[in-house]
Formats: C-alpha cells, sequence, structure tokens
C-alpha cells in the first residue's frame, strides 16, 4: 500500500532538506577551507626551509672541521719551525747550518700557503655561518606564520562547528515532527540518491531543476494531498505546496 502522510508533514521534509543540505555544505565548506590550503602550503615551506637548515649546518660544520683542519697544520708547521731554529742557533756544523735554512725557507713558504687558506677558510666559515643564520630566522618566522594560520584555522573550524550544532539541533527538533515511516523514507531515499526531499515549485522539481513533463504533472494532480510521491528522476519525496502551480 502506498505510503500517505499529511501535506503539512510532508511540507516539513524541506526544512529537514533545507538542513540536510545546510550540513552537507558545512562538511563541504569545513574540508575546503582557505585556511586550511594556507596552513598546508606553509607546512610545506616549513618542510623545504628545514631541509635547507639541515643542509646549511652540514655545510657549516663542514667548514668549521675544515678550519680545524687547516689551524693543526699551521701549528704543526710553527712547530717544526721552533724546533729547527732552536737547532739552528745550537748548531755549529757548516752543512747542518745550511741544511736547517733550507728547510726553515721551505717552512716559510708552506706557512704562509697555509695561512692563505686558513683565511679562505675562515672566510667560507663566516660565510656559511651567515647563510645559516639567514636561514633559521626563515624558519622561525615560519613558525610563527604557522602559529597564527593554525590559529585562524582553529577559529574558522570552531565557527562551522557551531553553525553545525545549531543545524544539527534544529534537524533533531524537525525530524522529532515528522511520522516515523515518512521519515524513514525519506532518510533512505536521500542516502541512496543524496536528496530525501524535492520541492515542487510552479512545474519544476528543485531536485533536478527541471520541469516536470506534462504525464508527470499529469500523475501529480491525480494523487491524493496525502499521498506520498517519490520523483522517478532524482529518488526524492516531491512534496507539494501552494507554489507547486498544480
Amino acid at each position: 500500500m502506498p505510503l500517505k502522510a499529511a501535506p503539512e508533514y510532508q511540507a516539513l521534509l524541506l526544512e529537514l532538506q533545507a538542513l540536510d543540505t545546510r550540513l552537507g555544505q558545512l562538511a563541504h565548506r569545513a574540508a575546503r577551507l582557505p585556511e586550511i590550503a594556507a596552513l598546508q602550503e606553509l607546512t610545506g615551506r616549513r618542510d623545504d626551509m628545514q631541509a635547507i637548515v639541515r643542509d646549511r649546518t652540514g655545510a657549516w660544520e663542514d667548514a668549521k672541521a675544515e678550519l680545524a683542519r687547516t689551524e693543526s697544520d699551521v701549528a704543526v708547521v710553527e712547530a717544526r719551525v721552533a724546533r729547527d731554529r732552536e737547532r739552528l742557533q745550537s748548531s755549529s756544523s757548516p752543512k747542518d747550518i745550511a741544511a736547517l735554512e733550507q728547510e726553515l725557507a721551505a717552512l716559510a713558504k708552506r706557512r704562509s700557503d697555509l695561512e692563505d687558506i686558513e683565511l679562505e677558510v675562515m672566510q667560507t666559515v663566516e660565510d656559511r655561518a651567515a647563510e645559516l643564520e639567514t636561514s633559521r630566522a626563515a624558519l622561525a618566522a615560519l613558525d610563527a606564520s604557522i602559529v597564527d594560520a593554525q590559529a585562524a584555522r582553529d577559529a574558522a573550524l570552531s565557527a562551522i562547528a557551531t553553525d553545525r550544532e545549531h543545524a544539527e539541533a534544529d534537524r533533531g527538533t524537525v525530524a522529532a515532527r515528522i511520522p516515523a515511516d515518512l521519515l524513514a523514507l525519506y532518510e533512505k531515499q536521500r542516502a541512496r540518491y543524496g536528496v530525501g526531499a524535492s520541492h515542487l515549485e510552479r512545474g519544476m522539481s528543485s531536485a533536478t531543476g527541471v520541469m516536470l513533463g506534462a504525464s508527470d504533472l499529469g500523475r501529480v494532480r491525480a494523487a491524493a494531498p496525502d499521498d506520498v510521491i517519490v520523483e522517478e528522476e532524482s529518488g526524492a519525496i516531491l512534496v507539494r505546496t501552494a507554489e507547486s502551480g498544480l
């Protein structure tokens, strides 16, 4: 036996559908918030900057290690120079003196070369330190921006949650006024087709946005006011009101 429900109960389905549409819109909005996209973009930039900081930290540490090695080489040469000078002062052999003077000349050249290298490496250490400081500052700025973006996202989600709570409360109130069998059919059709109720307004179905054909309109006109009609095109319950144009 076809389902029957008083027109005023069927009209409540339009309120219910409007609330369900609103809830769907809120869910869609929550999943596509520009605040979420902005946060994701900042997070991606932060990941990239973290990688840069890691790379620059490694480059800075490598430069410092190279400087330490160069300084160690300079210290070795200086120790040999001091040793040879001491030996030179205590030597009386012309042959030994000549050999020591030759070695001291070579050591002086070696120390000069190492000092030039040391200066270059020191400059490299300063450059790498400056690059690292710049990237660390950029990372800190991104961290601050992320905190602000998270706050903006949370505020937007909180506003949506409040709207959703109100809509759900209103939905519960409206649903409680609808007969159980009519509500069950609405829920079934909505779960299956995405829309549970469609308003027939001036011959047009709100679910499809299409005017009903002459045969369909004839079938609707022939139905009793309390007949529950399921629209074939959308699968939704077709609700008739004074604006239906029948």
